[in-house]
């Protein structure tokens, strides 16, 4: 018997993800001038106020309300209306440096034999279902929500667009957990009050009409344009939003009070819209914010790599890997890994996972010079997903001048020839 599973998204402008961009933008502008900045960096936004916390240890000065609101602009508030703007917003900063005892255990003599930031567990997730190796579940809800970031940018239509939205996607599967068709869509998305009562018409009627237009410009402007916004890239996903799906536009009526406004965001409550979407696991460890010596980071970022590269490489058509650290020490505590029954190699679970220990210098010095995390790439991450994302080089600017960086490193498929190798594929 077939299933349904559902994965959620998003949009740069909900509070929680307000948040974590500008926790990451305050770790690039660290990194931007010392890369060896240690930076723990939790925000809170609230109506007309964010407030920066955490531990930094660096030789650099960051203007961290110059950055904050560089980031809220960005994001379009720029409206006093929405009770919460770049320009006017309250920002404190109660930074203070890093722990001396954190620090010993983290910064050693010899760069190779840097101890892990903390202790915990992280998981890296791939499976064959679509292009990136990710959920379609995941991946849908992600577009849906970068294409009404479009919109809402282009000005052109829906302009009654305001930046906090969510999405919603829930997936046939067949017995062979193959996905079908695209069974719900919930779209909920902040807006201007542009129907107002009066003239004969009641505050419930204008509630009313006003909901109708989102949910007929959703499903004729919205929908369709993420069906053709896949069909240029050749992914196949469109093919799974047929006519038949059902609708869901802000189910409870109007949505214009939104944003750190309507609910107070924080730093590292998206988890899983970061991550997997609800598939593989997660290790409970936030991302945003953080330097690549916190494994909460970089060793979930070596995970995913490990396992794309697995399934690309055909060991399995799906692999959940998990890593274990402790505080101080460069090599992993434990390696594992589960093939869901997917495996196409004649070894067990546990023998694929010594051979991933041989493959793969897991220490975080490693990690951190393969997938280059100590350039200032980590903004860019802190929307719609870590994970699934096309890598791509890009000029940066920094303290000495200006460099070309990889930005998602940890998606590339370049251990797939020695994974082949040495699994004899």
């Amino acid at each position: 018997m077939g299933f349904l599973f559902t994965s959620e998204s998003v949009s740069e402008g909900h509070p929680d993800k307000v948040s974590d961009q500008i926790s990451d933008a305050i770790l690039d502008e660290f990194l931007r001038r010392d890369p060896d900045s240690k930076v723990a960096c939790e925000t809170l936004c609230t109506t007309g106020l964010v407030v920066v916390a955490g531990e930094v240890r660096s030789t650099a000065y960051v203007d961290v309300q110059e950055v904050a609101r560089r980031v809220i602009n960005r994001i379009g508030y720029t409206k006093s209306e929405y009770r919460f703007d770049g320009d006017s917003c309250g920002v404190l900063s109660a930074i203070h440096e890093q722990s001396s005892d954190i620090n010993q255990g983290v910064v050693r003599a010899e760069e190779q034999e840097q101890g892990a930031g903390d202790q915990g567990i992280m998981f890296g997730y791939a499976c064959n279902e679509t292009r990136e190796y990710m959920p379609a579940t995941l991946i849908l809800s992600h577009v849906i929500l970068k294409e009404l970031a479009d919109i809402r940018r282009q000005g052109e239509t829906m302009t009654y667009l305001r930046p906090d939205a969510k999405s919603q996607v829930t997936m046939e599967y067949d017995d062979a957990g193959k996905p079908v068709k695209v069974h719900t869509i919930v779209v909920s998305t902040q807006h201007d009050e542009f129907i107002l009562p009066g003239g004969g018409v009641s505050a419930s009627e204008a509630e009313k009409q006003m909901g109708e237009r989102i949910r007929e410009d959703v499903r004729k402007i919205l929908i369709p344009r993420v069906k053709v916004r896949l069909e240029r890239a050749g992914d196949k996903l469109a093919e799974l939003i047929t006519d038949e799906y059902i609708l869901h536009v802000n189910p409870t009526g109007k949505f214009v009070i939104g944003g750190p406004h309507g609910d107070t965001g924080l730093t590292g409550r998206k988890i899983i819209v970061d991550s997997y979407g609800g598939r593989g696991a997660h290790g409970g460890g936030a991302f945003s914010g953080k330097d690549s010596s916190k494994v909460d980071r970089s060793a979930a970022y070596a995970a995913r790599y490990i396992a794309k590269n697995m399934v690309a490489a055909g060991v399995a058509d799906e692999i959940l890997v998990q890593l274990s650290y402790a505080i101080g020490i460069a090599q992993p505590l434990s390696i594992y890994v589960d093939t869901k029954g997917s495996s196409k190699v004649s070894l067990t679970d546990g023998q694929i996972a010594g051979r991933i220990g041989s493959l793969f210098d897991l220490r975080p010095s490693a990690i951190v010079k393969l997938f280059g995390l100590k350039n200032p790439i980590f903004e860019e991450t802190a929307k719609y997903g870590h994970f699934g994302n096309r890598p791509y080089t890009r000029e940066v600017t920094l303290a000495e001048g200006s460099k070309e960086v990889k930005f998602f490193g940890w998606e590339e498929l370049d251990a797939v020839g020695k994974i082949r190798r040495e699994f004899s594929l």
